[in-house]
Formats: structure tokens, C-alpha cells, sequence
């Protein structure tokens, strides 16, 4: 025997089924008259409306309306009673007691009778509070990064790993290529990178996922000239941790990386010579490389003070200057020049012992050349020491030997070399 199936084709099971469906729905659900007014609501209506039931009956719709809601949703009501539409769908606002606003979502549709003609409306009401809310705030986020955006030289590029799509956003396309420029690819970027940097640009640690995010300094060829970029990397991955898009935020720090570099410079250099300071030296020292070993000359004036009591600092700092001039170009560029303090100065010289001893005569031969200073014409000479190692050591080390070696000359009357090989 096989059962009928079921049916609600009866009129008193209809009405109890759309009864339940009703009141028992999660969202809010309303029967509006013609007028407007509210001749039935649920539960979860009236909850909305932070209102008991009995309270909402027999309102119009427009009395919970926010005033600046009303027209609109009047208007498509009353297009529903002309017949120039059967239902709408309208996002409003409520008022709750005490002035709370309750965003909503509604769908409205016309009940007819069997001649076709409305009776009466049927609303469901959907709280979105919470999502225009988040609407609000996503929309506030990208206000103020656009601000941000219009702030810097820069903007923003993406890739997907499972594709190899990269794409640039249009203000960092305009800002690399000028206002019509479209988006890049990832070869047409690359391309602009500098040559030298290709290692900092490199993405291959994010997409192998060894790294979640990092920061890149790189030099872009761009419309503005070649400009030094500091591009921040994050890796997205999925709900299994494979990753799956590297987004960047690239950002032009050229200034800045120039006021870095020139602070780096002037903590490194003398003011007065442009030489090597003693911090300078020793960077510099620990950087030189040479398989033949290094010459090391410690100078000072011979005759210096003289010219400072009788002609003023001035007239010293010329024969400094001057002195500097003389032994930058009497080593070759590769060589260290430096200016430790006062009238003492330092040289490196990259090469075997001879090369050393032979570089020591010729700034001897240079600081034997009058100084013109004023009217008159000094007469400045040095005195040095120097040590040569076969063996990278300690600057401060070989310094105190080549010290040790000056006094020898200097005690020997001046305007003369001492040389030496390190001990051991």
C-alpha cells in the first residue's frame, strides 16, 4: 500500500502552516494595510523595534521611520497601490526608543485577492545594523588611506602565487610611469629596478612561504629619475597555511635615504678636509682588501703651530686643506687618506712593503712645496712613520707602531720617514 502524499491544500492547514512560518521566523515579518498602518507583526519585528507588540499594532509604518527615510519608502508604496509595481525592496532606518537607530533591509509585497486586487502588504524586515556598520567603517579605513596615499610618492602591487599574476595598483603605475600609464606586470617593474638591487626586490623567500612578510630597499628607474623605494611585503595564505597572494606597499623614501646617507657621511668624514675621520678610517680599514698587505703612514705637521700663532686659525686651516689636497693625490683613489685630529693625519696604502716605502716619498716630496697662504708663503713640512703588514690586524694596533716610528722621525729633525716592517 502506498501513502497519498501530503498536502496542504486545505485552506486551515495553509493558514496554520503560514501562522507558524510566521511568528516563529528569525526575522521580522509585518501585515500592513493600505493605509500603512501595522495589522500584524512577530516576535522578532517587534524585538527590532525594541517595542512590545501590542504597541506596534496600528502604527504607521512611518512613525519608526527615520524622518529622512520616509518620502523614499512612500513613494514606492504608493507605487505598489497604483499598480505600476507588485513589491520593492528599500534599505531604511528605524527608530528605536530613545533615538537608536536601526538600519534595515526590507522586502515588501503586494497580497491580492482573486480578482487581482491588493488588500494589504507583506514585509520582511532584516537587521543589517552590523553590516553597515561594517560597511561604515571599511568605507572610513579607505577615506583615510586614500589620504594616506595622496600623502606619499607610491602605492600599492599584488601577485597570486598559484597564477603569477603581478599587477601594480594605477597610482603606483602613474607614479612609475607618468599619468596615462597603465598597470605593470611583474617583468616591466622588475625592469625598473636597479640592476644592483635585483637581490633586495627578489620575491622568491615569500613565495616558497619561508617568510610571512618582509622589507625590501630598492632603487626604481621612474618618470621623476631614479628614486629609492622602501617596498613593504606581507604573504596571504588560505585556511591550510599555503600561500596564496604577496601583497607590497611601495613607498618612495629617496629624501630620506639622502639625509640618512648624508649623516652617514658627515659621522664618517672631516668637516674641514672632507677626509676620513678616525670612525671613518676604521670602516673603511675593515672593508679594504689587498693579497700583497698594507702600508700604514702616520703624519703630523712639522712647522704647523707656527703658522697657527702667527698668522690665525684661518691660515691654518688652508695649509690643512691644502695638506689634504696633496696627500689624496699622491696615493691612488683605492687608498685611504684620513685626518685623526689637529694637524695628524693617517694613510692606508693597499700594496707589498716597497709600495708603501715609495708612497711615503712622494708625500714627503708634495708637503715639501711651499703653502701660499695670504701675502706670504708657509713653509709646512711633515714628518712620518710607517708600518706595513702582510696580514689584515687591528687599525688601532698598527697605528700605535706607526706612531711609535713618527716620534723616531720626527726626533730624528723632522721632514723624514721612518719605516718599518710589523714585528713578528
Amino acid at each position: 500500500m502506498v501513502a497519498e502524499p501530503y498536502t496542504a491544500d486545505d485552506p486551515e492547514t495553509r493558514l496554520a502552516l503560514f501562522d507558524f512560518a510566521f511568528e516563529n521566523a528569525p526575522i521580522g515579518i509585518a501585515l500592513v494595510d493600505l493605509e500603512g498602518r501595522i495589522i500584524r507583526g512577530n516576535a522578532a519585528f517587534a524585538k527590532l523595534l525594541s517595542l512590545p507588540l501590542e504597541k506596534v499594532l496600528g502604527t504607521h509604518f512611518r512613525d519608526f521611520t527615520h524622518p529622512e527615510d520616509i518620502e523614499a519608502d512612500l513613494i514606492l508604496f504608493k507605487q505598489v497601490l497604483q499598480g505600476r509595481r507588485d513589491g520593492y525592496t528599500i534599505e531604511k532606518r528605524y527608530l528605536r526608543p530613545f533615538g537608536e537607530i536601526v538600519h534595515v533591509l526590507i522586502h515588501v509585497a503586494a497580497m491580492r485577492d482573486a480578482a487581482g486586487k491588493v488588500v494589504r502588504f507583506i514585509s520582511q524586515i532584516e537587521d543589517i545594523t552590523r553590516h553597515k556598520e561594517h560597511e561604515r567603517q571599511l568605507a572610513e579605513r579607505a577615506a583615510q588611506l586614500e589620504l594616506a596615499l595622496e600623502a606619499v610618492r607610491g602605492g600599492f602591487w599584488q601577485m597570486d602565487i598559484l597564477t603569477g599574476k603581478f599587477e601594480t595598483s594605477d597610482r603606483l603605475a602613474q607614479f612609475i610611469g607618468g599619468p596615462t600609464a597603465a598597470r605593470l606586470d611583474l617583468e616591466r617593474y622588475v625592469n625598473r629596478v636597479n640592476v644592483n638591487d635585483g637581490a633586495q626586490a627578489d620575491l622568491t623567500p615569500l613565495i616558497a612561504g619561508e617568510l610571512d612578510q618582509n622589507v625590501a630597499e630598492y632603487r626604481l628607474d621612474t618618470v621623476h629619475g631614479e628614486r629609492w623605494m622602501r617596498c613593504d611585503r606581507r604573504l596571504l595564505r588560505d585556511s591550510d597555511g599555503h600561500p596564496i597572494k604577496i601583497v607590497g606597499m611601495a613607498i618612495d623614501f629617496t629624501e630620506e635615504r639622502r639625509r640618512i646617507e648624508m649623516l652617514e657621511e658627515t659621522a664618517r668624514t672631516d668637516v674641514l678636509t672632507g677626509l676620513l675621520n678616525r670612525r671613518g678610517l676604521s670602516m673603511e680599514f675593515a672593508a679594504l682588501r689587498s693579497a700583497d698587505g698594507f702600508a700604514i703612514l702616520a703624519l703630523d705637521l712639522d712647522g704647523f703651530k707656527e703658522v697657527n700663532d702667527a698668522h690665525g686659525h684661518a691660515m691654518g686651516d688652508v695649509v690643512l686643506q691644502t695638506t689634504a689636497a696633496r696627500l689624496t693625490s699622491a696615493v691612488r683613489d683605492s687608498d685611504l687618506v684620513a685626518r685623526t685630529g689637529g694637524d695628524e693625519f693617517v694613510v692606508v696604502v693597499a700594496g707589498d712593503q716597497s709600495t708603501g716605502e715609495a708612497a711615503a716619498e712622494r708625500i714627503l716630496a708634495r708637503m715639501r712645496e711651499p703653502i701660499p697662504i695670504s701675502n706670504e708663503i708657509a713653509d709646512v713640512r711633515t714628518s712620518i712613520g710607517g708600518i706595513w703588514t702582510g696580514e689584515k690586524r687591528d687599525v688601532s694596533e698598527l697605528l700605535n707602531e706607526a706612531d711609535a716610528l713618527l716620534y723616531n722621525a720626527k726626533a730624528a729633525g723632522k721632514d723624514a720617514v721612518r719605516f718599518s716592517r710589523y714585528p713578528g
